[in-house]
């Protein structure tokens, strides 16, 4: 058995990019794109930016995700901690969330709501609540604002609902009030995620239209923020920040399978035994994140802040968005 199959058999390889789960069925099929999945890749300045279309039951079911829209931008300037390259960046996503508001076909004036996912005391999970802290919030500023300015501001309400261990209510049911009480044409939600890769931890930034689950990243079951159980439409807009350590001790059995093929040839040595000896259920369960952490969730919140305020606010230049920001 190749060593991919056997650790997703095992559960060992958890993601919740789109990109690298059509990467391991790509893996699976030989090459092979898997029917109903269309890939689309192009590069802007540093950034490369993927978009896949999910199009059928059966397709997200070879690759784990629900059908759907998803675009991935990828950019070690996201760890670059540089101001101009950052802000490069956010133009680029801006672009992209300008054209799934385009897809879902909403007015300029209508109403949005920015959802803030994460448990602030975390700093991994606390992406969410620290865009919401950037957001330029108008709800209850368009009535008041300038002529010139009012055309451009879109009402905007955000919130950060926490998470259950700290509220007692679902994640889920907090915004399904929210959004009854308020009636937002549309919203975004935004949430930590977890990769299969170290080295998209904290230089990758995905956006869907299919909602998001919270804690899908760190395996918890939740109720999902979804266009079907809000009956209206989610933009989901995730970045990976934890990677679990199985998947690194798959990347290091791929690599020795690569340099030292006799080291876990079948023949020489049971692999599936080498792989249960190694997933213990002590690093079966370890979560890992970088060191720099702390930095790398401020420079991603003031990015994925700036890129909403940039789409969602026609009338706001990004001069003005950035400035706001500093």
């Amino acid at each position: 058995m190749e060593t991919v199959e056997m650790l997703e058999k095992l559960g060992a390889i958890h993601t919740d990019l789109a990109l690298e789960s059509r990467e391991l069925a790509v893996e699976r099929g030989k090459g092979q794109e898997p029917p109903g999945v269309g890939t689309q890749t192009e590069k802007q300045g540093n950034t490369l930016i993927t978009r896949v279309q999910v199009e059928t039951e059966e397709a997200g079911r070879s690759i784990g995700k629900l059908p759907g829209y998803y675009v991935t931008l990828e950019s070690q300037a996201l760890r670059s901690r540089d101001r101009d390259q950052l802000e490069e960046v956010a133009f680029q996503v801006a672009k992209e969330i300008e054209g799934f508001i385009a897809r879902i076909g909403v007015g300029e004036n209508d109403p949005c709501l920015v959802v803030g996912l994460g448990n602030w005391n975390a700093t991994p999970d606390a992406l969410g609540p620290k865009v919401v802290e950037h957001i330029l919030v108008t709800r209850h500023l368009v009535e008041s604002s300038p002529p010139e300015k009012k055309g451009g501001l879109r009402p905007l309400a955000a919130i950060a609902p926490g998470v259950l261990g700290i509220t007692g209510i679902e994640t889920g049911e907090i915004v399904l009030g929210v959004v009854q009480r308020t009636r937002p044409k549309f919203v975004f939600a935004i949430d930590a995620l977890a990769s299969r890769s170290t080295q998209r931890m904290g230089a990758t930034i995905q956006i869907a239209d299919t909602g998001i689950h919270p804690g899908s990243g760190i395996g918890n079951k939740r109720i999902g923020i979804t266009p079907q159980t809000l009956g209206l439409p989610v933009i989901a807009i995730g970045v990976p920040t934890v990677v679990e350590a199985t998947t690194i001790v798959h990347d290091a059995l791929v690599e020795m399978n690569r340099l030292a093929p006799a080291l876990v040839n079948p023949k020489a040595l049971d692999q599936q035994e080498l792989v249960k000896r190694v997933l213990s259920p002590y690093i079966n369960s370890l979560i890992v994140t970088p060191k720099e952490i702390d930095v790398m969730i401020d420079d991603l919140a003031r990015v994925i802040s700036g890129a909403l305020n940039i789409a969602i606010h026609p009338g706001v230049s990004p001069e003005e968005v950035f400035r706001y920001l500093n």
